[in-house]
């Protein structure tokens, strides 16, 4: 059987099961078909320039494949998948001043040096009234509202 075979798969064979895997890769997206497409199309062309019997063009695909796909999810890995774009760094100690007075329990405007996820102008509630132009660090952030208090230096 592997007589057969070692005069029937040609390299153009492997150069269209290539193609195949890499065409599938776009349905799958897990870069493994893609490894193992790349690495038929590898041994395809060494086959077309050098031909070998079936038994090494398997033993190169799979050291290939393997290879080839272990780099490929060592490369994607690095990448950064999560962005913090639109979103703020904003800490607790994140300083601002007040631009609405504002009284216990009721809401006023604030304004931060810095934005506070994604803006600086935010409606505000405290536990002590806070006049105008006082300077406030956030408490506590919930939902749309930000607690404040005064900024003790």
């Amino acid at each position: 059987m592997i007589e057969f075979l070692d005069h029937t798969v040609a390299w153009w064979f492997w150069i269209i099961a290539g193609l195949v895997l890499i065409i599938l890769e776009i349905s799958t997206g897990t870069f493994i078909t893609l490894g193992l497409g790349i690495a038929a199309l590898i041994v395809g062309l060494l086959d077309l320039i050098f031909p070998m019997g079936l038994i090494y063009q398997l033993s190169i695909w799979i050291i290939l494949s393997v290879a080839i796909i272990t780099l490929l999810f060592k490369w994607f890995k690095k990448q950064e998948t999560v962005s913090d774009t639109g979103q703020s760094t904003y800490t607790f100690d994140t300083l601002g001043v007040v631009a609405e007075e504002i009284h216990p329990h009721s809401r006023g405007k604030v304004s931060f040096d810095t934005p506070v996820l994604g803006s600086t102008k935010w409606s505000a509630t405290a536990e002590e009234t806070l006049e105008v132009g006082t300077r406030i660090r956030i408490v506590e952030v919930n939902g749309q509202l930000i607690r404040v208090a005064k900024h003790i230096q």
